[in-house]
């Protein structure tokens, strides 16, 4: 009953917001709680700012009839998301995977919007709040919901399915991340298969790569299955004519020229195409939705600095999407050649395995000139005198300052906490 009688305030109100610094008029605030913060403590400041209602669940700060008094702020929120998923029954795509998640949320966001009304994931709210808030901006006028749903820990997928309903949904590839939390590679398998599981339970659409031999294994069995890939067996068929520098192929009889580059990025493509595809957008549609999306926050960019080109690919990092960056870095022919990599974060015991493991591949492959920084990487054993590795960012720093990166071709990979971006401005 309380979430019907939220849902009536939600109603009246503009928008949700979960912080203060970013209040919007007449908005409904959730005072969610963190490891360092209470946002009871900070409902009356939300509504000073602008707010029409708080939702609070410590009764000392429901003041007046402006408060909303729950048991949980953050299961309230939840629950409101689904309920009002429910009553706007509008069909939700939802996607997850160890790598390529956001460009393809984005992608398929481009083709869809093409011909639909489309409501997506910002940037990458992906966890369970950030799927709650991307259901709480849908509205009648929405046609399709797209979800990016991501996870560090077994059963999260599953919470975020029970949260978003979705009636499709596709895993992008099954890699080494975030193994502090699921153990291995199997775990990160088991847990990503979470949506699959949903969608076979519920009797919804799976969209495969038939290319992915894990993904096709573990759809064995089920009825609705929408497949995309090279082989001719496919619903939607698709041919990879290059990768150097950004991805071309084909499909329908038309040549697509992406601004994207790397093998993996084609992968992320075809899901864009396939699902435009099976919602009847027209083939010159997307056509040109793939050739305009550019990519941004550090996901793919290839920019000019100076004499150099740097593909910017520092958003995250992980095991198999460093290695992946590597791959097709090797393949791009040029003359001079430079690489940047940050340490690779959540592996948990085998963070010393998995770091040993790229310098080795980087030791057997001629990249020209490797930087490597972070604790991890520092601690690697490395043979050649063209890998250099340096603990900290103020140590490359130095270093770049005396010894400057000029008319070269760089790579930049690494996790989000080491902010490799920060290279450009030394460059």
């Amino acid at each position: 009953m309380i979430t019907e009688t939220l849902y009536q305030h939600f109603k009246k109100c503009t928008v949700v917001c979960t912080d203060t610094r970013k209040i919007e008029k007449d908005c409904l605030f959730f005072a969610l709680k963190g490891e360092n913060f209470n946002g009871n403590q900070f409902a009356s400041n939300a509504l000073t700012s602008g707010a029409k209602y708080c939702v609070v669940d410590e009764k000392q700060y429901a003041t007046d009839d402006r408060y909303i008094l729950v048991d949980n702020v953050l299961e309230a929120l939840q629950e409101l998301a689904t309920f009002h998923r429910n009553q706007l029954n509008t069909p939700i795509i939802a996607l997850t995977g160890s790598n390529g998640k956001t460009t393809t949320k984005e992608l398929i966001n481009a083709v869809l919007s093409k011909k639909h009304k489309t409501t997506a994931t910002q940037g990458n709210l992906n966890n369970h709040i950030g799927v709650p808030l991307t259901l709480l901006q849908m509205n009648e006028t929405t046609e399709i919901g797209i979800v990016e749903m991501g996870a560090n820990h077994p059963k999260e997928i599953e919470l975020l399915c029970k949260i978003a309903q979705p009636d499709y949904g596709l895993i992008t590839n099954f890699g080494k991340a975030h193994l502090e939390g699921f153990g291995s590679i199997e775990g990160v398998i088991k847990a990503k298969s979470e949506l699959y599981d949903y969608l076979k339970t519920h009797q919804k659409t799976i969209f495969v790569n038939e290319n992915d031999p894990l993904q096709v294994i573990r759809t064995e069995g089920y009825d609705q299955v929408y497949t995309f890939g090279l082989l001719t067996s496919a619903n939607t068929m698709l041919e990879i004519i290059d990768t150097q520098p950004y991805v071309t192929l084909r499909y329908n009889d038309s040549v697509i020229k992406s601004q994207l580059t790397g093998n993996y990025n084609f992968n992320n493509i075809s899901v864009a195409i396939a699902i435009g595809s099976y919602f009847k957008v027209d083939p010159k549609d997307i056509k040109s939705a793939i050739e305009n999306y550019t990519p941004t926050n550090n996901r793919s960019q290839i920019l000019e600095k100076g004499s150099n080109t740097i593909i910017m690919d520092a958003y995250n990092a992980n095991p198999t999407s460093m290695l992946a960056a590597l791959e097709n870095f090797k393949q791009l022919h040029q003359e001079r050649k430079t690489i940047f990599l940050g340490d690779m974060f959540e592996l948990g015991q085998t963070a010393e395995s998995e770091h040993q493991f790229i310098v080795d591949y980087l030791e057997k492959n001629d990249f020209g000139k490797v930087y490597l920084i972070g604790k991890n990487f520092f601690k690697t054993k490395v043979n050649l005198e063209k890998i250099k590795k340096f603990e900290t960012f103020d140590d490359v720093k130095f270093n770049l300052k005396n010894h400057p990166v000029k008319n070269s071709f760089l790579l930049i990979k690494g996790s989000r906490g080491m902010a490799l971006e920060r290279i450009i401005e030394l460059l």
